[in-house]
């Protein structure tokens, strides 16, 4: 699968990408991941310095994923970085279980912040944003 979007905007917790490498980490068996920026149980995102470090991290932890070709085919991967779907809903499109396919929910997927129906109240400051693009960014342009 290719990327089908130039440009995606998604906001992801961290967990999020803890869950998304798990799941690269089961398809790879051979291939080394990058590792996540350490999780911190007493991060704040009032704290500007913690809020930078983290987003470079996780965006240094995109930047070498997407280098690897064997991982760019993977479609938890692709719903991750251009759909607003709930993981839950990644882990069943991606095993065929939708009425949808994964190209289908990419494209019906919209840039910012909306997200389903079932996710509209679970949005809270602990999200980080996603600007995914011909240059992968993190952009803290609304972290709370």
């Amino acid at each position: 699968m290719c990327f089908r979007k130039k440009t995606s905007c998604v906001r992801r917790r961290y967990s999020e990408f803890v869950w998304l490498r798990h799941c690269l980490a089961q398809n790879g068996l051979m291939i080394e991941l990058p590792k996540l920026p350490p999780w911190n149980p007493f991060f704040c995102l009032k704290n500007r310095q913690q809020v930078d470090q983290r987003m470079k991290g996780l965006q240094e932890f995109l930047e070498i994923v997407l280098q690897n070709p064997l991982l760019l085919s993977d479609s938890h991967l692709h719903l991750f970085l251009q759909s607003d779907l709930s993981i839950s809903r990644i882990e069943r499109c991606a095993l065929g279980k939708t009425r949808y396919t994964v190209a289908e929910a990419i494209q019906r997927s919209r840039c910012g912040y909306a997200a389903s129906l079932e996710d509209k109240t679970s949005f809270d400051s602990d999200y980080e944003r996603l600007v995914f693009g011909s240059h992968e960014h993190v952009s803290d342009s609304d972290v709370d």
